[in-house]
This record gives C-alpha cells, structure tokens and sequence, in this order.
C-alpha cells in the first residue's frame, strides 16, 4: 500500500492512494457502523502502531470503500491536495553518510568500516511539493536523493537476519545539506539540521509492495537535468545492516526514520570550479522506484 498524509481544514489526514485517487481514510471510516471501522486506522501513527494486523484491516477497508456506491465522496484527487510530511512525528531521524560506494569515491573519502551516523531534528521535516528555503547563513547547498526506512515495530539488538521484520515501509528522501557549515567541524549537523533540509514523500510505501530495498533505482533532477542515477544495490550497508547496527546503538521506534546515505553526483563532489549549489527558484525532485517522485521548488528564506 502507498500511505500519504494531507492537510485539509488545517487537520492532517491519512490517505491511501488507489487508481482513482486519494482515498481519505478517516472521511470512509466515518459512514462505517463501529463494529466494521473499529480496527481501521485512521492516521498515520495508528497505522505504524498497529503493526501488520492495522495494515490488513486498512488495505480490507480500502477495498470494500473503492467498491461502494458512494466511493466519490472519499476519494481525493492527489493533484489537489496540499500534502504533508509522510511521517510527522518520527522520535529520532537518523542518516547514514557516504553509505554509496561511488558516492565515497567522488568525495575522496575512504570506504567506511561502519556505517557512519549523524542525525536531523523534526524541523528538517518537509513535504512533498513544499517550498524549501535557502539559509541566510549559507550559500552552498547541495541536493542528496535518498531511501528512508521507516520502522514499524520497536527494535532493539535485532539481527541482520530479522531486522527487516522491523520495518514497515519506504519512502523517498532529500538530505539537504549545506556544505560550508558541515565541513566546518567534524561533526556534520550544522550543515544538515536547517529548516526543512529532509522533505520526505510524497508516499510510504508498505515494504510488501516496495519489494527488495537493495534493488532500486534512485534518481535526483534539477530543473529537469539528471544529477544522481543510481541503484541502492551501491549501498556498502544495505538496509538490513543498518536497521540491525542502528539498533545495537539505540532502542528504534516505530516512526523513526533512517536515510540510508546518497549515490554519487552530488555538487559537493564536483572539481571546485563545476560546482553549482541549489539558488532559488530551482526545482529538486527525488524519484525511487516504486515509492515515487518527491519535488521541493527552491526559494529564497
């Protein structure tokens, strides 16, 4: 199943995305008696707390509410909405740096014995189609395309072997970082915890329709010109690994989200006299097989 999350009415909103539009999960559940609509979620944090019997329940319902006469009046078309952050609430937000093999080459830096973490804070948060400001205190931004795993059961020491047991779902991802403030200590968060510098979306997708996470292929536009053309097959940690060593480090959540890192054709790895940051009025968007194209215009804070 693809989940989104919209605002309408200043209320955020799950949906379901079908062939004819954007089913609205709570708007369906409310003309159901209580005894058929009990165990359907109805946002997105029940659908993540509920594991895979509250994903069951949801993907019944949508059918039986696609298949009724009075389906119109749930659905949505995706164009018109104004969407949000596909999770709005992760505990912790956590990536991985230089976890593409490329990706380490083009930035010179040695291939990584462990992976390498860092994290973002909920202000990073950023929508689908949401405008993305450049920091006054910057003016070298770069784009990074990215998989974000969303976990979906509490995960602690699990093994590589299960750890994907854990996850509930993908999403596509931007970790937006701004070069000049990340290079200038060791520690990176300067450069990637600004203002919705991690737009997520516009979909999670449940891991039984993702398919094989390390199989994907993985792209970022710039006003229509490739950037990054990828496969997460590149990935040094692929996504079991890193669910099972985040975990040895720290009790995962359901709704905590790891960007598992970025393929090569960033700006920050270009010759200094090729490279080009992001300026207002850019148009950014990240596309992953199966789980959708996420786009952020650029403009000026």
């Amino acid at each position: 199943m693809k989940l989104i999350q919209f605002v309408e009415n200043e209320t955020t909103r799950l949906g379901v995305w079908t062939e004819q539009g954007i089913l609205d999960v709570e708007a369906a559940v409310g003309q159901a008696p209580d005894t058929v609509g009990a165990a359907v979620p109805i946002t997105m944090r029940q659908a993540l707390e509920g594991g895979s019997q509250a994903i069951e329940a949801l993907r019944t319902w949508t059918d039986r509410a696609m298949a009724s006469e009075n389906a119109a009046e749930f659905v949505r078309a995706e164009a018109g909405l104004t969407f949000a952050p596909c999770i709005s609430e992760p505990g912790k937000l956590i990536c991985i740096g230089l976890n593409y093999r490329k990706h380490a080459e083009e930035t010179n830096m040695p291939i990584p014995a462990f992976p390498i973490l860092f994290n973002k804070f909920s202000n990073a948060l950023a929508a689908h189609g949401e405008d993305i400001p450049l920091p006054r205190s910057t003016n070298k931004v770069d784009y990074e395309a990215e998989l974000a795993i969303v976990i979906g059961k509490t995960a602690k020491y699990v093994s590589k072997e299960e750890a994907l047991e854990y996850v509930f779902g993908y999403c596509a991802a931007n970790d937006l970082s701004a070069r000049d403030l990340q290079t200038r200590t060791s520690q990176w968060l300067a450069g990637k915890s600004c203002d919705k510098f991690a737009p997520i979306g516009p979909y999670v997708v449940t891991k039984e329709e993702a398919g094989d996470p390390n199989a994907l292929s993985i792209t970022c536009t710039v006003n229509g010109e490739v950037r990054q053309s990828s496969n997460t097959s590149d990935m040094i940690f692929d996504c079991a690994e890193l669910v099972s060593y985040v975990s040895q480090c720290m009790t995962l959540s359901p709704g905590d989200i790891i960007l598992t890192g970025t393929p090569e054709g960033v700006v920050f790895g270009y010759p200094p006299e090729k490279q080009l940051y992001l300026q207002p009025g850019d148009v950014v968007t990240v596309e992953i097989e199966r789980l959708g194209a996420l786009t952020n215009r650029i403009v000026s804070e």
